[in-house]
């Protein structure tokens, strides 16, 4: 198994906890940046990726956003792009004083995945892999039942009218099952609990105001006139996720690969879709070092 320090790094009003993997063989020439999807933490398998990664001889930095995981900051839960931006930002610098001089791949998932797309002119990024990301807010918007989208945004108006008044944040589930109040209620949202290893406390909630927010949220347009090598990585059963604008980002040049997959949108994180997952990821790690 790859070595692995804990680490802290500043971010805005708060830091932002994390890993620091050093490649096998100590060639710091290429440094992977990763980060997880909508509530997600680290623990919820970036650690099996990291740990292919390193093996291969890659520097990884992994990390959690303020105000979740063992990340500092609050009010707790409240995913806030422009600070999750500003997050990604925070990591890219730090990787670069543990690891001066080498190349950069920003590495998202789902809602990350996204995040990476709209920050690689930004962070100077010189590769990204998105894998299942949220491309297209219309998009993501259009797919919920139009019952689960009004009782999101009444929750979300709720939260924000908190928000203004200087309380507490109003949270709903991330996931749940169908019918159920929560962001995200595919039949397959409940995988999402899968994730977390045996005896990790994760906490579930979001702050609601996220679901009036999303939909205008398409960082996949932020890709265009961006000319490094990028990854994506549709599931084709994808039913959090709307793969089509995703499918769609081919059609930006031969710089960006598309993959896809028989499977739905967290099968990647675990077997039997992780390893051909992962496998893919990196070749194109490899292919960037010929």
């Amino acid at each position: 198994m790859a070595a692995r320090e804990d680490i802290r790094f500043a971010s805005g009003d708060a830091d932002c906890a994390g890993w620091f993997y050093p490649p096998v063989g100590d060639d710091r020439a290429l440094t992977v940046v990763m980060a997880h999807g909508l509530s997600g933490v680290k623990e919820m398998r970036l650690d099996a990726y990291a740990e292919r990664f390193a093996d291969a001889g890659y520097a990884v930095v992994v990390f959690d956003y303020r105000g979740f995981g063992a990340s500092g900051g609050g009010p707790r839960q409240v995913l806030d792009i422009g600070r999750q931006h500003d997050d990604w930002l925070a990591a890219v610098t730090y990787a670069r004083t543990r690891t001066p001089g080498s190349r950069l791949v920003l590495w998202g998932s789902s809602l990350s995945g996204g995040h990476v797309l709209a920050l690689a002119g930004r962070a100077g990024a010189d590769a990204v892999v998105a894998q299942v990301p949220h491309v297209s807010g219309p998009a993501s918007v259009a797919a919920l039942p139009v019952r689960q989208a009004l009782r999101l945004s009444a929750h979300g108006t709720l939260d924000l009218a908190r928000a203004a008044l200087g309380r507490t944040p109003h949270y709903v589930p991330a996931y749940g099952r169908p019918g159920e109040l929560a962001l995200m209620t595919a039949p397959e949202a409940m995988q999402m609990a899968g994730l977390a290893p045996a005896g990790l406390e994760v906490d579930d909630r979001v702050a609601a105001r996220f679901a009036v927010r999303i939909g205008t949220y398409s960082p996949g347009r932020r890709l265009r006139g961006v000319r490094v090598p990028v990854l994506v990585q549709v599931a084709e059963h994808d039913e959090t996720t709307p793969p089509g604008p995703a499918l769609k980002l081919g059609r930006l040049g031969r710089h960006v690969q598309v993959r896809t997959y028989d499977c739905g949108h967290f099968e990647p994180y675990v077997e039997p879709a992780f390893s051909g997952v992962v496998a893919d990821q990196l070749e194109f790690l490899r292919g960037l070092s010929r």
